[in-house]
């Protein structure tokens, strides 16, 4: 069962997976290894007396061993992508929902929310949660869903008239990294497992320098169209201690992560945190948020 007494297959129907690739990936390469045990436990001994024949030199109980050793190893290998596989599906649908939701729960105010920003909202799962929780206070505002693709914003749409939630959501394609929204423009501003996406994108893999400023101008952006006051809420993989750590150099209050929780095999973390207001900045040097970005 999802959060808020949903179940998993309700949710699947509705946002299907963005990692069916992986999942079949997984599941074809667990079954050849599966196929591969099941041949070695069921006809070890023709298969022995074929690697006997077919090398004489070779003393039986060796080949005996390879064989077991094999399938042993066929054997684990195949649970173990069986495991990855129902991992990274439980990641995309059933967790990806319940981090929805714990996500939504850490904006303290939602009453006070008029505008609310989704950075990659991808199928729309965060998106939708955001608009339920405005519905749900009576609020008269709007959540932008931002997608860099703008077939998967159209579509995070239309599972927003689905939803119910329509009226409460608006989405358009974009990047990250340069969003188009003036400065201090949203009280809200969310983000699920997209920021360590715009790291890959920069090549030289996640621990480069060049995949660190990456995401570190996709954070400087979401701080940028904060206003004074607003809540920020991440969710990503990995790399969520660097993303608090910025967040902290560049003054935000109230940085907040949370325990980790494993999502597609890796650690991930929720980071909240609250952009200062006016008067406590002007307390300090004046920041430029994009400046402070390596």
């Amino acid at each position: 069962m999802g959060k808020a007494g949903r179940d998993w297959m309700e949710i699947y129907a509705i946002y299907g997976t963005d990692e069916w690739q992986t999942v079949a990936f997984l599941s074809f390469h667990a079954a050849i290894f599966a196929t591969v045990s099941l041949l070695l436990l069921l006809y070890f001994i023709p298969i022995l007396d074929f690697f006997h024949s077919l090398l004489p030199g070779v003393p039986l109980p060796a080949i005996r061993f390879a064989a077991g050793f094999t399938g042993s190893v066929a054997a684990l290998s195949s649970l173990c992508l069986l495991f990855a596989a129902g991992n990274v599906l439980y990641s995309s649908v059933a967790l990806r929902w319940e981090m929805a939701q714990r996500m939504v729960a850490s904006v303290p105010d939602w009453a006070a929310v008029r505008t609310a920003l989704d950075v990659g909202c991808g199928r729309g799962m965060l998106l939708n949660a955001v608009a339920k929780q405005m519905k749900k206070e009576g609020s008269g505002g709007r959540v932008v869903g931002l997608d860099r693709r703008r077939e998967t914003a159209v579509a995070a749409l239309r599972r927003a008239w689905v939803e119910g939630v329509q009226e409460y959501v608006t989405c358009r394609e974009g990047d990250a990294r340069r969003l188009p929204f003036p400065d201090a423009y949203f009280d809200v501003v969310v983000s699920a497992v997209h920021l360590s996406g715009l790291g890959r994108m920069a090549g030289g893999g996640s621990g480069s320098a060049a995949a660190a400023a990456e995401r570190g101008r996709g954070l400087g952006e979401v701080v940028r169209v904060l206003k004074p006051g607003g809540v920020g809420v991440v969710w990503d993989l990995v790399c969520v201690p660097e993303l608090a750590q910025r967040l902290r150099e560049m003054r935000m209050e109230e940085v907040r992560v949370s325990d980790r929780v494993t999502a597609y095999m890796v650690s991930s973390h929720i980071v909240s945190f609250r952009k200062p207001t006016v008067a406590s900045v002007e307390a300090q040097q004046p920041l430029d948020w994009r400046a402070t970005i390596v």
